[in-house]
């Protein structure tokens, strides 16, 4: 310890490159690499019964982009489905936007929401 202060205090000589040691990141490399801590999943929801795959999902902590073209169909279910999914964003604390001309909606965990501003092109 008395030759570390010396050293920064500009008493003694810094020590040579020998005297430091190599440190193996390749563990946690592969531990950093293995375990992400999200996931984007893509969902097509065609009825009610879909509704809960795509919950878990999102309670699970990962982000849910849902084509829900198939429901235009049926005004009522398309509602119902809606909030269903606007339910469980707030649940979540997290978001949920429809995109392409509400054909996809996003839904996302806790701690990640989701920007209205657009980059990019015609405003």
């Amino acid at each position: 310890m008395v030759k570390f202060l010396d050293t920064l205090l500009g008493r003694s000589t810094p020590t040579s490159e020998d005297d430091y040691m190599d440190l193996d990141l390749e563990a946690y490399e592969e531990a950093e690499s293995s375990a992400p801590a999200l996931f984007v999943k893509i969902a097509t929801i065609g009825d009610i019964k879909d509704s809960p795959k795509i919950k878990d999902e999102v309670y699970n902590g990962n982000i849910v982009i849902v084509d829900i073209a198939r429901l235009k169909m049926d005004k009522v279910m398309y509602e119902r489905v809606l909030k269903d999914l606007k339910e469980v964003a707030k649940d979540v604390n997290g978001d949920i936007i429809g995109l392409g001309d509400q054909r996809y909606v996003v839904i996302t965990p806790m701690s990640v929401k989701i920007s209205r501003d657009k980059i990019g092109g015609v405003v």
